[in-house]
């Protein structure tokens, strides 16, 4: 007798934004881009939660790169999960071998050879580096959106890369005419 697959929507390239009924408060008002979405589980990394604590130019520093002298990002926490992990997600106009494609304007990777192209002027046009991720094991973020606390929304190169991240959270579901600091009601796909 042939099983029937439960059908499965991958989130991979969304948003999810946390509602005020996020009951981990870690996750307050952030904005979480999914990298990596299937039945294994979900991986994906905060766009809004920068660590002022920490400077990109140190981040150069530490592996021996040049520091360029344009203005320098802000360093993300991407989640709580491996904080010693450093991540580039970046515009895709920029090629590299080592990356994952997760839209067709957006990659991510891990690759040393990033950071030495973005300290020698010649990386992504576009980029954020984010240390650490948030992940869920298989069916977690799934129970988690039943549990009314994050909103999906599809993505926007725009809020990753050219908003003010204290603007991000509410603007992710302002797109969509949604206002997300008052929002109780309805969760789950928009």
């Amino acid at each position: 007798m042939e099983q029937k697959k439960h059908d499965f929507t991958s989130l991979t390239g969304t948003f999810l934004i946390s509602t005020p009924q996020m009951p981990d408060p870690r996750f307050a008002e952030h904005v979480i881009y999914i990298c990596a979405h299937n039945a294994e589980g979900a991986m994906g990394v905060a766009i809004n939660q920068p660590n002022l604590s920490i400077q990109f130019a140190n981040i150069l520093h530490g592996v021996q790169l040049p520091v360029p002298d344009n203005n320098l990002p802000l360093v993300h926490i991407g989640g709580p999960v491996d904080l010693e992990a450093a991540f580039i997600l970046f515009s895709s106009d920029y090629r590299t071998k080592h990356k994952i494609d997760v839209s067709k304007t957006v990659s991510l990777t891990r690759e040393t050879k990033v950071l030495e192209d973005i300290a020698n002027g010649q990386g992504p046009g576009k980029f954020l580096f984010i240390l650490g991720y948030t992940g869920w094991g298989p069916g977690q973020l799934e129970e988690e959106l039943v549990d009314k606390g994050w909103l999906t929304v599809p993505a926007s190169d725009e809020i990753i890369f050219s908003m003010a991240d204290d603007h991000k959270w509410k603007a992710a579901a302002m797109q969509f005419g949604i206002d997300i600091a008052t929002f109780e009601d309805h969760i789950g796909y928009a």
